[in-house]
């Protein structure tokens, strides 16, 4: 397994899917980087010399923001939102939908499961 940005690659899939697999890049930048350092895309992460991975690595590390520092910077925006207050900040702290979706229905993956009214029932003794 290759390790690029502290993430484990796999290898029996094509360099451009096993890219992807990097917090912070998607098909696109992996498209972008594999023309940079003249890779086909289509061929498997395993069939890569060590010198194409280094150079793979060397761009990413030097010209993406991925992993852990994409994690921060993302985690600092949406804290930095519910700090000052504003709408968007207001729904991340109420768990609800940030974009505009509705709410009446739908919704569920952002506010959890329904809560029954009543709740659960206890046993009796």
């Amino acid at each position: 397994m290759a390790r690029i940005a502290g993430v484990d690659i796999p290898n029996e899939k094509r360099v451009i899917v096993s890219l992807t697999y990097i917090y912070g890049i998607g098909r696109t930048s992996a498209e972008k980087i594999l023309s940079k350092v003249d890779v086909d895309p289509n061929r498997r992460v395993k069939d890569l010399t060590e010198d194409e991975t280094i150079k793979i690595r060397s761009v990413i590390e030097n010209e993406y923001k991925v992993e852990g520092s994409l994690r921060g910077e993302v985690s600092y925006n949406i804290k930095r939102l519910m700090d000052i207050g504003c709408y968007r900040g207001q729904r991340h702290k109420r768990g609800l939908p940030v974009r505009g979706q509705r709410t009446s229905t739908n919704a569920r993956t952002r506010k959890g499961p329904r809560a029954r009214p009543g709740g659960a029932r206890k046993k009796g003794k």
